[in-house]
């Protein structure tokens, strides 16, 4: 069910560190094999020290360069990530799917947040992805009781951005990735910048913030291609640059 050993973290964080300097990247997609995406933290790996041999603070500085890692590495990739759910997605497999910038969801997809059920609290950014997703008030309901969430209830509450066959789902993820990479690679991390920060800024920040944004972006290549391509009535041939 792929649950997420130390090495992994550490794998998938180096490539989307990689994915963000490359230039030859222009998407990513995350996706899993087998019958879950991510059945959350391995509790039976090496990392996953009993009480007993813990000194206070050792759990806080694991999830800091842990889970809290992951989940920012997805958030400050500097190219569109894609989610490609294809199955049970539970504790900080669940946050991992949601801090990318779209969600696509086999049917048989499920969320949970599995945490009550081992007597902890939520990690991995969940407590500040998903009030800023659903809202406090459902995003509790969540927490408190850990039921599992199917893939239509979560693109209901606005978790999901679509819903495929089990046999869609890759060509749909690609598909959504193709379309992205053809895009204007440097004006989509901005605007995923903006909307990522404007959750936290008040607006006379964020204003500058989109005003200084549109200042780079018009000294790209990619921005002098599409107002060419409107003039000359042609689709624009972006190159990401």
């Amino acid at each position: 069910m792929n649950a997420v050993t130390w090495e992994q973290r550490e794998r998938i964080t180096g490539l989307l560190g990689s994915a963000s300097e490359d230039p030859a990247v222009r998407a990513v997609v995350l996706t899993a094999t087998g019958r879950g995406f991510c059945a959350g933290a391995d509790l039976r790996g090496p990392s996953a020290a009993t009480a007993g041999d813990r000194l206070p603070g050792d759990v806080a500085r694991l999830i800091r360069r842990g889970a809290q890692r992951l989940i920012g590495a997805v958030l400050d990739c500097e190219k569109p990530v894609i989610a490609a759910v294809n199955g049970t997605a539970a504790g900080i497999g669940a946050h991992l799917a949601l801090a990318c910038d779209l969600v696509l969801a086999s049917q048989d997809a499920r969320f949970v947040e599995v945490f009550v059920r081992r007597g902890l609290v939520p990690d991995g950014g969940g407590a500040y992805l998903l009030p800023r997703l659903i809202g406090p008030q459902r995003t509790k309901e969540l927490m408190f009781f850990g039921d599992a969430l199917s893939a239509h209830d979560a693109e209901r509450l606005g978790l999901v951005n679509r819903v495929v066959p089990a046999d869609s789902l890759e060509e749909t993820a690609r598909a959504w990735a193709n379309r992205l990479a053809s895009g204007p690679t440097r004006a989509l991390t901005l605007t995923k910048q903006l909307v990522n920060a404007s959750l936290d800024t008040d607006r006379a920040t964020s204003f500058a913030a989109e005003a200084w944004a549109q200042e780079l972006t018009m000294t790209t290549r990619d921005a002098a291609e599409g107002v060419t391509s409107f003039r000359e009535r042609r689709v624009p041939r972006f190159e990401g640059r």
